[in-house]
């Protein structure tokens, strides 16, 4: 049995933008993986032009796989060419260990300068 495209489950990648201080902040919650890391490639990029600083927080990000880093890879790229900086706060163990493997933490080595949430 197929599913009608208006019975598709919703994204398991939820997004939340605004403004703060100096920079606009995209907090993520949920999963990005291959079938939603479009989402948030597209809700970025669109915020690129008009922002000097990105911040992207994954407090409640719970899994992020190699086609969400891809993304994470391809936003900061695209920021770069832009003059945009683009940073990473609040990384989980899951996040951090997949950035390292990959040595792209130092890529994104400044994550956490901006609107840590303390315990």
């Amino acid at each position: 049995m197929r599913m009608n495209p208006t019975d598709a489950p919703p994204p398991r990648l939820r997004l939340h933008v605004c403004a703060k201080e100096d920079a606009t902040v995209v907090e993520c919650s949920g999963r990005l993986t291959a079938d939603v890391a479009a989402i948030l490639k597209n809700e970025v990029r669109e915020l690129v032009p008009r922002s000097k600083r990105i911040v992207i927080d994954l407090t409640d990000l719970t899994h992020m796989d190699s086609s969400g880093l891809g993304a994470l890879v391809g936003l900061y790229v695209s920021a770069r060419r832009a003059n945009c900086e683009l940073r990473l706060i609040n990384l989980n163990k899951q996040v951090r260990e997949l950035l390292g493997m990959t040595n792209l933490l130092s890529v994104f080595e400044a994550c956490g300068e901006y609107f840590i949430k303390l315990p």
